[in-house]
């Protein structure tokens, strides 16, 4: 019984921490399927996220599920400013030009907040921190959900439905998955290709950001905080299949899982030790994702 709950708890914690991941990763996925650029400075948009809510928190007094809205629109705008000025340069330059940019803005924000921050560690403190639901109580142990983790799967769950009703339900969602299909066609049918660019790529960073905000309850915002997920958001876009926001989230989910259980079975050192070999596996053996159909 107890090796039972002791699973089902691993799998618990996996799916809550995976729903995160994926709503981070989509707005990667989103931006690759849109534009066909790879933004390596990605994950800095989480570290943003991050620091909002905790500004927002620690002079307002708003709840981080809150000021991720926040976060969301500052790095909306944010991204469609620097898509704008940035990224449609090189939109069409060699794939080398889009990388030198990429990389070069991750450092650059990265090293713009250790400037604007310090590198200090920032966290908040909430009345549902120490909190957790309990589903099942036995003699054998119980079975809970931390409601801080809980809050944010149901918000980066609520962030990446919304996503989803955008890109399939309205007007706009339609023409950037047109553009994104085919951005002369688009054009002929009189979409404007540079607004869905600018729209996109605001909306993949501003979900990351919204997800970097959500996680605060129970993560410290640091300017460096980035390079924790930037392998984890990859490793779910190329599990997922890049490219694919529906294949982000499942690839987030199944990141998630294998996290909770390697550090369930192997040292907490080599923890992503089994995520990283599974990632390299599927680069070398299925490179358009997991859940991508083979093309004949």
């Amino acid at each position: 019984m107890q090796n039972l709950l002791t699973l089902l708890q691993t799998t618990i914690d996996g799916i809550l921490i995976g729903g995160v991941y994926a709503v981070i990763s989509i707005g990667l996925s989103l931006v690759f399927g849109v534009m066909h650029i790879v933004n390596f400075a990605h994950a800095e948009f989480l570290m943003i996220g991050m620091f909002i809510a905790w500004f927002a928190w620690n002079y307002a007094g708003i709840d981080p599920m809150l000021g991720a809205f926040i976060a969301l629109a500052v790095t909306f705008v944010l991204g469609m400013l620097m898509q704008r000025t940035m990224i449609k340069p090189i939109l069409h330059a060699p794939q080398v030009s889009q990388i030198f940019l990429t990389v070069g803005l991750l450092f650059a924000l990265e090293n713009g907040a250790l400037l604007l921050f310090g590198a200090d560690y920032r966290s908040v403190s909430t009345g549902y921190q120490t909190q957790a639901l309990t589903l099942l109580s036995t003699e054998a142990g119980r079975l809970f959900v931390p409601l801080d983790k809980l809050y944010a799967f149901l918000m980066a769950l609520l962030s990446g439905g919304a996503l989803w009703y955008f890109l399939s339900r309205t007007r706009w969602g339609r023409a950037m998955r047109a553009t994104a299909q085919d951005p002369m066609a688009a054009r002929l049918m009189g979409i404007d290709t540079d607004k869905m660019y600018m729209i996109a790529f605001g909306l993949g960073v501003g979900t990351t950001a919204f997800g970097g905000a959500v996680i605060l309850p129970y993560i410290t915002a640091s300017p460096t905080v980035g390079s924790q997920f930037v392998v984890l958001m990859f490793t779910a876009v190329v599990l997922g299949g890049l490219g694919s926001v529906a294949g982000a989230v499942v690839g987030g989910i199944m990141v998630g899982l294998i996290q909770s259980f390697s550090a369930l079975f192997l040292p907490i050192q080599l923890m992503n030790l089994t995520l990283f070999v599974i990632f390299i596996l599927v680069l070398a053996f299925r490179p358009e994702g997991l859940t991508a159909r083979r093309r004949a």
